[in-house]
């Protein structure tokens, strides 16, 4: 191996194995000093004596241009993305099998092609043919979309490099290989491999990739969490197979707010914008029941009104069954707790089923409340009225916690006709015409003034 450098002029950064008087390359004079290591560690495993180029740093207060984005047109998809799609931005769309992963990049694909956009889309499952005839359902073979199906990341890298598309669509991240890495595709290590040689291509020639990563049985998405920490964006498509409704949520955005969710409907045509989420989520709402509670809550930027049922009955088993679906089910032992604990409400030998209506998976703490009416509703055979939506967080010693844009949630709730809610105190009280908002200042006066039931001494 050739000696590493040690010595540096100080006038013109001209390197040297050793110490000279007079410097070779500017002819100075007692210019050539002697460098420390750039680090110490074994000769093998440390960067040694090399040093490298020093960066351009910038401060705080610099002035950059905000990132170009594209819009593609599909509202709700922009509204995920933040606005549109960045250049040389790396996207990762993660859902379970059949989901519809597929279905919608291919129309995002499509839309951003007639747009002008120049699209790849590559296939490591499907054939083109397989494409194409799917964009036929879809009535969009008029697209001018690229196709290609390959899993060699070689091939692929180099067609990109030929063509420079300004979008590439890789579906999906566990079919692509590496010829450098020896593992199976699909293994953590080819996973990882593929997915940085997609992002550095992006980030170096302004082209951006949108992959599309499996759900492993764990429920993580392309491996465990590899690819995850790698791109700029991951948006998790969810809904249930039962369901025509679909929610793709922004879990990470470095380029927008994350949380922000776009609501899309299943049809023979493919999916839908949903415009208007709250009013389809309620739409198979009819007359009020026991069990049956409104929530207002806030997606990302977005009112979202969703239907929280529950039931509980007589368990014939020595352990009682609790069944959540939409909900975290510690969530829902600990609002159990709560009303045994703090209101004396026991659910022992009882069974309790939870649904949120329509496939909406709902994480926002604010949902105590309804959660609590709800088994409370069932519990007790009493309705709630059917004007009333509910809100608000619940703490472990009972007091209501207040929440965040309540304005928001009561002018979603009277665009849709409701006339009431109820939740927690709010330091400043929010006004909007034609609702009235009933303030309760813990979970024991909740139980006694709606459904009649002392707290426990």
């Amino acid at each position: 191996m050739a000696k590493q450098p040690t010595h540096k002029c100080t006038e013109c950064g001209a390197t040297s194995f050793k110490w000279a008087g007079q410097c070779d390359a500017c002819n100075a004079w007692n210019s050539i000093v002697e460098e420390a290591p750039l680090s110490t560690g074994p000769g093998k495993k440390s960067l040694g004596a090399m040093r490298g180029k020093a960066l351009a740093l910038s401060d705080l207060n610099a002035k950059d241009d905000p990132p170009s984005r594209t819009a593609s047109g599909v509202a709700e998809m922009d509204r995920v993305l933040g606005g549109g799609l960045v250049e040389a931005s790396a996207i990762l769309v993660g859902g379970d099998p059949g989901i519809g992963k597929s279905t919608l990049l291919l129309q995002v694909a499509a839309r951003f092609a007639r747009n002008g956009m120049h699209v790849i889309y590559v296939s490591g499952e499907e054939s083109a043919e397989q494409i194409r005839m799917r964009a036929a359902r879809l009535k969009l073979s008029e697209s001018p979309v690229r196709l290609a199906a390959e899993t060699n990341l070689r091939d692929i890298l180099t067609t990109l490099d030929k063509e420079r598309p300004k979008l590439v669509i890789i579906d999906s991240i566990q079919t692509m290989w590496s010829d450098q890495v020896d593992s199976a595709p699909g293994s953590v290590s080819q996973v990882r491999a593929a997915c940085h040689e997609l992002v550095t291509f992006a980030k170096r020639t302004g082209t951006a990739i949108i992959l599309v990563g499996h759900v492993t049985k764990e429920g993580a998405l392309a491996g465990p969490r590899v690819v995850e920490h790698m791109v700029d964006t991951v948006l998790y498509f969810e809904g249930e197979r039962g369901h025509q409704f679909r929610v793709l949520r922004a879990v990470k955005n470095r380029f927008g707010p994350a949380d922000e969710i776009g609501v899309f409907e299943m049809t023979g045509r493919g999916l839908a914008e949903v415009t208007n989420p709250s009013a389809l989520f309620l739409s198979d709402r009819d007359k009020p029941a026991p069990g049956s509670v409104v929530f207002s809550g806030i997606e990302g930027s977005r009112p979202v009104l969703t239907e929280i049922q529950a039931l509980v009955s007589p368990s014939p088993n020595p352990q009682a069954r609790r069944t959540v679906v939409g909900l975290d089910s510690q969530r829902l032992a600990t609002i159990l707790a709560v009303l045994e604990s703090r209101c004396g409400v026991p659910f022992a030998g009882l069974d309790v089923y939870l649904n949120v209506a329509g496939g909406m998976r709902v994480n926002e703490p604010a949902a105590d409340l309804a959660v609590a009416a709800a088994l409370l509703s069932a519990r007790e055979d009493i309705s709630l009225p059917p004007e009333s939506v509910v809100f608000g967080e619940i703490s472990l010693s009972g007091a209501l916690r207040q929440v965040t844009q309540a304005e928001n949630r009561l002018k979603e709730a009277s665009k849709l006709g409701f006339t009431s809610a109820i939740g927690p105190k709010q330091k400043k009280l929010p006004r909007v015409d034609g609702m009235t908002l009933r303030t309760m200042p813990d979970l024991a006066t909740f139980v006694q003034e709606l459904f009649g039931t002392d707290p426990a001494p």
